[in-house]
């Protein structure tokens, strides 16, 4: 059996962001890991945490389900710092041994340090944007992709040498005509894909 770790990113904000739509996505993918045969452990940032608990999921995990919100571009600021909080705290031991240079070796390259590689991640991402500003030159990201303009945490997993799976984003969930049924239906899609059929 696989193990999965959950990782619930959201950062509640009162009438703003009370994190119901990524408790969804969250419960879809934990039904569907563990009927599935999966070994899934939960973090839920906003709860609390211990760090060496978190260090050890990550040794522990063979995949790792990042689900969050998107803030101001990128992570919520509790979520970069539980980042920066487990990422370093696994130095040498779990996520990497260094920056990848040796004085005695020029070919080695930086960010090839990694100690995750083998494990693989997914992003799944929710966004009040709508999905015709990516991939597209006149939008507001300037024809940078979703993965493109969620550059920092892929750079982040693959400074540590993991592998990345296929992003899920949605989009435009403020709109008030969102069809959550058909996007889990589509996120459980992409979970078969990325985890069954890989």
């Amino acid at each position: 059996m696989k193990n999965v770790l959950i990782i619930n990113g959201h950062q509640y904000y009162e009438n703003i962001a009370e994190g119901k739509l990524t408790a969804i996505f969250i419960d879809a993918a934990n039904a569907f890991l563990t009927d599935n045969g999966f070994n899934v452990k939960n973090t839920a940032i906003d709860s609390g945490y211990s760090i060496q608990e978190e260090v050890d999921k990550f040794a522990w995990a063979d995949y790792i389900l990042f689900q969050y919100p998107v803030y101001w571009m990128g992570v919520p600021w509790i979520t970069k710092k539980y980042i920066d909080e487990i990422f370093s705290a696994g130095v040498q031991t779990v996520t990497y041994q260094n920056d990848g240079r040796s004085s005695l070796d020029p070919s080695k390259k930086y960010g090839s340090g990694g100690l995750m590689q083998g494990k693989k991640y997914m992003l799944s991402l929710t966004y009040n944007c709508p999905a015709t500003e990516f991939d597209n030159a006149e939008g507001f990201f300037d024809g940078l992709s979703v993965d493109e303009a969620n550059i920092a945490t892929h750079k982040t997993f693959q400074f540590c040498g993991a592998t990345p799976l296929e992003t899920y984003s949605i989009h435009d969930i403020f709109k008030g005509d969102l069809d959550v049924p058909s996007e889990v239906e589509k996120f459980q899609t992409l979970l078969k894909k990325n985890f069954i059929n890989d």
